[in-house]
């Protein structure tokens, strides 16, 4: 008896639809290390190109959100000071060496007035403000505004929270005024306020910011003039409560 041979033996098997030579050794073909370090490394410069595409993309919106809140904050500090400077009121915030009333005080760092502020803490009445240049400890320095109460029986101010930092990242910067005599002579720009007794007619903040954001000068003119007990009116081309 003859056994039959499989198909599937040896070579001595023939298809009737033989696959042709060319496809039989391309199918045998594989792809060569040479092939595959290529791909990583093409597969690799486009994962880096994406990267430093998001990277950038990211920084530029860190930028401008960094920016847009720098000139936010510059803004709604000049609207505070001008604010406040121009509704500053003729109430005693301590006494002199004569026991006369002291209604301002002011120096280069430093500057203390009476003014009511806005919103909710206003229902609080007026209160003794202080603006003051202060070290960041960082080589730079930092505009901070402090809040007291003062108690209607005659106590010492009473601190209201901690101090608010209006602009920080300052380099320099200085507070200077100006007034009159008691001639009504105009007096030249001063470091300092030497008579508290009287208000300032303007006050001007100078600040030097870093980044690009500057902080253009605010000069702000006081409206009340207590030796007179009146409102006092603009004068050199100032408005009131408004800055130059």
């Amino acid at each position: 008896m003859c056994r039959r041979r499989s198909p599937l033996a040896g070579d001595a098997f023939h298809s009737p639809f033989p696959i042709p030579h060319s496809l039989r050794r391309s199918a045998a073909k594989g792809f060569t290390l040479f092939e595959v370090l290529a791909s990583i490394a093409l597969l690799g410069l486009l994962l880096l190109g994406v990267f430093s595409g998001l990277r950038t993309a990211t920084q530029g919106v860190r930028s401008g959100t960094a920016m847009i809140e720098r000139v936010d904050q510059v803004r709604s500090a000049q609207q505070f000071l001008r604010r406040e400077l121009a509704q500053a009121l003729a109430q005693p915030i301590g006494r002199d060496g004569e026991g006369g009333p002291v209604y301002f005080e002011g120096s280069a760092r430093q500057m203390r007035y009476v003014a009511p502020l806005p919103g909710y803490l206003g229902k609080l009445g007026p209160q003794l403000q202080q603006l003051q240049l202060v070290e960041d400890g960082e080589g730079g320095w930092r505009l901070e505004l402090s809040l007291a109460l003062l108690p209607p029986d005659g106590q010492p101010p009473q601190a209201l929270g901690e101090p608010q930092v209006l602009i920080d990242h300052v380099t320099d910067g200085s507070i200077e005024y100006r007034g009159e005599d008691r001639q009504g002579n105009p007096l030249p720009w001063a470091p300092a306020w030497a008579d508290g007794r009287t208000l300032p007619q303007l006050v001007r903040v100078r600040l030097q910011t870093q980044g690009q954001v500057p902080w253009l000068p605010l000069e702000v003119p006081l409206r009340v003039e207590p030796m007179q007990g009146r409102t006092r009116l603009p004068r050199m081309g100032m408005r009131p409560g408004g800055a130059r």
